[in-house]
């Protein structure tokens, strides 16, 4: 606290402060002006809100032949939810490809398809159609595991980034969804929320200290660069968002929304959380080295430090590009069955949207070490070293 005090003293302090309090008064203003109203239910209704819990009983194939084709099988459910909770009824799964496995104990998660005077004992009838499986319980456990890890190894920090992940997917679930749906500007709506993510996480993860406030201001150009540079690769490769997954639903449950500024709002969510390891580490390693050297003048700083970047920007590329490569794998799958090879494959949309946000999504990374190295090292050579924050003691790479 005391050295917070006293870097508040210096011009630089008070500089890089107040940079960020507009930074987040922005982003504030960004919130207010772009918070969803109330929602309206103009879309086509497909159901899905409608969806309750059942259990598979028994699955019988061929007995529903006469009025659901070949192959076909009845899956006895007994509802656990709903109008007809604790009775029993079924739903018919179709021969085919995309039909999914089920097995007694299974619990699924099914909507009624025929109308309420329907019996619902009576196959024929087809009073349930299938939605998905019922998954909440071992995501829950899955969730539960990784909260506990995290506590055993990070402690009081661990427990600080958890407060900032819920933070996170709250502003998601309840701003960045619904403004979008509610007819905001997606790109911008991505950018205010990315920002507002941001500024939570870092804060509550590492402190409102120099370091965060530095990658702070880093992550935020960053974030920029990467919203300009989507909008030029997507305009310029002619990306129309067709192909992303879940457009249907919007398209049929939902207002119009552009496909497009969805696509680009993706793609600075996406790269959001990398950037953040990014820049806080090049933050902290800046300010390991001047309170090791304080005598370091800034090219002498921003060259070690940004030699430490390069290090751990390779890593960080590789993983970035991993993922884009994993998310594109199914298609990329459909196409070598079909005899398509790799540099025709990359022309079609699934895949070339995948390639245009890994891209921009990585020169956004690499500019992030840069700006932000040269940022905290312009700052740090201008604070007295005493005043210079200590390196974190659980970031580690």
């Amino acid at each position: 606290m005391d050295r917070e005090r006293t870097l508040l003293q210096t011009r630089t302090g008070r500089s890089v402060a107040g940079a960020t309090v507009l930074l987040v008064l922005v982003t504030v203003a960004g919130l207010v002006a772009l918070w969803p109203g109330s929602s309206s239910d103009d879309g086509v209704e497909l159901g899905l809100k409608d969806a309750v819990r059942a259990a598979v009983v028994s699955v019988t194939p061929g007995s529903c032949e006469a009025y659901a084709g070949p192959g076909c099988r009845v899956v006895a459910i007994d509802v656990l939810e709903g109008r007809d909770e604790g009775r029993r009824s079924s739903l018919i799964l179709q021969a085919n490809r995309f039909s999914p496995e089920v097995a007694p104990g299974d619990e699924l998660r099914v909507v009624r398809s025929a109308a309420p005077d329907v019996a619902v004992d009576q196959p024929a009838t087809q009073p349930y159609g299938f939605v998905d499986f019922e998954r909440r319980t071992p995501l829950a456990a899955l969730a539960l595991a990784f909260a506990v890890l995290v506590v055993a190894l990070a402690r009081w920090q661990g427990v600080r980034a958890l407060v900032g992940l819920v933070a996170s997917l709250a502003l998601v679930v309840f701003f960045v969804a619904p403004a979008i749906l509610d007819g905001r500007p997606p790109l911008l709506v991505a950018l205010v929320g990315s920002l507002a993510v941001m500024a939570v996480t870092m804060s509550l993860t590492h402190g409102p200290g120099l370091k965060s406030q530095t990658a702070m201001l880093g992550t935020a150009l960053s974030l920029v660069l990467i919203a300009l540079l989507g909008v030029l690769a997507v305009d310029a490769a002619q990306i129309t968002g067709l192909s992303e997954e879940g457009r249907s639903l919007l398209q049929l449950g939902g207002p119009p929304l552009s496909l497009q500024g969805l696509l680009l709002a993706g793609l600075v969510i996406g790269a959001l959380g990398v950037l953040d390891d990014v820049t806080i580490s090049q933050a902290s390693t800046v300010m390991a080295l001047r309170r090791v050297n304080p005598g370091l003048e800034f090219r002498r700083l921003f060259n070690e430090a940004l030699s430490v970047g390069r290090d751990h920007l390779g890593a960080t590329v590789n993983t970035l590009v991993l993922a884009y490569a994993g998310a594109s794998l199914t298609s990329l799958l459909a196409f070598s069955d079909q005899g398509v090879g790799f540099g025709t494959a990359v022309n079609y949309e699934v895949v070339a949207s995948q390639v245009v946000a890994m891209l921009v999504g990585s020169i956004g990374l690499i500019a992030a070490v840069p700006i932000t190295t040269a940022l905290a090292a312009a700052l740090a050579v201008r604070l007295p070293a005493e005043t210079v924050p200590d390196a974190p003691r659980a970031h580690a790479h």
